[in-house]
């Protein structure tokens, strides 16, 4: 009862078109009126300290990171350097948008921005080149979900702040499993690929493609920095957000100078409106998610899949099978924070690793943005393609089901995140 109550609360003013952050409050106070203690200091209470937290500070920082990246010429020499380095290959332009996501992953740990960047550096040139409109906007798209998978990770940050995960160790425990997606990609527009007639850009010379490199090896410099970092507890993740930003904003304004200081409140603007969206959903989600667990959700959850507690593989699908089902309606920040409180008890109940598991959750969560009718992703490349949904999802169709694969062959095989995580992990 205690959980058909919670999913009415929260499911029926989203049905009726009420912003997801005021449905989650409304949720928790009807799990309060049900269990005969509400109080709205609880409420405002809950509120606040949703918000107050350090590790929460790294959102802000990496979103703005993002928002200069973009304005600021980082994201265009990644792709510049994809194209010098494997343009010329046929298909290569697919393998240029693969490239550059994955690059790109590394720096703002955004999807909706990284699919901002690739869409509009690269949907124009692949058009001209003669590659078929909805399969570009579909690989493009595709590639955009790997932003919140490669470190660093907004995904990741709010996964572990909310279910209490070391956000370092979701880090480095990201960076396979991403590159596996990255391959699974390039295999998969190998193969739609193949019958297309489209004009090859020309070869670039040795010494176009050691300029290239040499243009953007400030850009690339950057992940290194936060990996390399990462790992020898240099910073923490939160820090790493601030060495993000500064340095995207140093390397935007200082060396590659197409940054003009009259243009740095526009980006601030934009990075603290994103950033307020996702805070405001992570403060009022602490409500819920205080009220999920005095009325004993997840153990009611628990007793409903008590059948499948004793096969990890088994529980771990059927978990993944419904959050793919909730990321067609539902939003990636929204999913996290309404999800990872009511499935983290389960998780632990069975034994299984939270690292773990946070690494498939973001993932499915990621796909979710390329899933429709709400994904975000999908609304992107719509708006810069100009391509209607029903057209750009023939043409992501294939990329997801490759994507849907490697999710369930980390299920099926839990040691390709486990052992790679040992590599660079401490």
């Amino acid at each position: 009862m205690t959980v058909s109550i919670f999913l009415g609360a929260l499911l029926g003013p989203m049905a009726l078109g009420v912003p997801i952050a005021f449905a989650l409050i409304i949720s928790g106070v009807g799990l309060m009126l049900y269990l005969d203690m509400f109080d709205a200091q609880i409420v405002a209470q809950n509120v606040l300290n949703g918000a107050d937290s350090f590790p929460l500070m790294a959102v802000p920082f990496f979103l703005l990171a993002g928002e200069v990246m973009n304005t600021g010429g980082l994201s265009r020499r990644i792709v510049d350097l994809a194209m010098a380095m494997v343009g010329h290959v046929r298909g290569g332009l697919g393998f240029v948008a693969i490239f550059a996501a994955c690059v790109l992953s590394s720096l703002s740990g955004s999807a909706v921005a990284d699919a901002a960047a690739l869409g509009a550096l690269l949907f124009p040139m692949m058009q001209k080149s003669g590659h078929d409109p909805a399969r570009t906007g579909g690989l493009l798209a595709s590639a955009s979900v790997i932003g919140p998978i490669i470190p660093p990770s907004i995904g990741f940050i709010l996964f572990g702040v909310v279910g209490g995960v070391s956000i370092t160790k979701l880090f480095l425990a990201g960076i396979f499993p991403g590159l596996m997606i990255a391959a699974a990609l390039c295999v998969t527009w190998l193969i739609v690929a193949r019958k297309e007639q489209f004009a090859l850009p020309p070869k670039q010379t040795g010494a176009l493609r050691l300029k290239a490199f040499i243009d953007s090896i400030w850009a690339l410099m950057l992940p290194v920095i936060i990996i390399v970092g990462l790992k020898f507890g240099v910073f923490t993740p939160t820090e790493a957000g601030v060495v993000a930003a500064v340095y995207s904003l140093f390397v935007s304004m200082v060396i590659y100078r197409e940054l003009p200081p009259a243009r740095l409140f526009h980006v601030f603007v934009a990075a603290a409106k994103i950033t307020s969206v996702v805070m405001f959903l992570v403060a009022c989600a602490a409500v819920s998610a205080w009220l999920i667990t005095v009325a004993d959700v997840p153990g009611e959850l628990a007793a409903l899949v008590e059948p499948l507690m004793d096969n990890q593989t088994l529980l771990l699908l059927a978990i993944m099978v419904l959050i793919v089902v909730v990321g067609t309606a539902m939003d990636m920040t929204p999913t996290i924070l309404i999800m990872t409180p009511v499935l983290m008890p389960i998780i632990k109940q069975a034994g299984i690793d939270p690292v773990y598991f946070g690494v498939l959750f973001i993932i499915n969560n990621a796909i979710g943005l390329i899933t429709p009718p709400v994904g975000t992703v999908l609304n992107v490349i719509c708006g810069v393609s100009k391509l209607s949904m029903e057209e750009l999802m023939k043409g992501v169709m294939p990329f997801l089901i490759a994507e849907l694969i490697v999710l369930f062959l980390l299920v099926l095989f839990p040691q390709l995140v486990t052992v790679p995580v040992s590599w660079f992990g401490h």
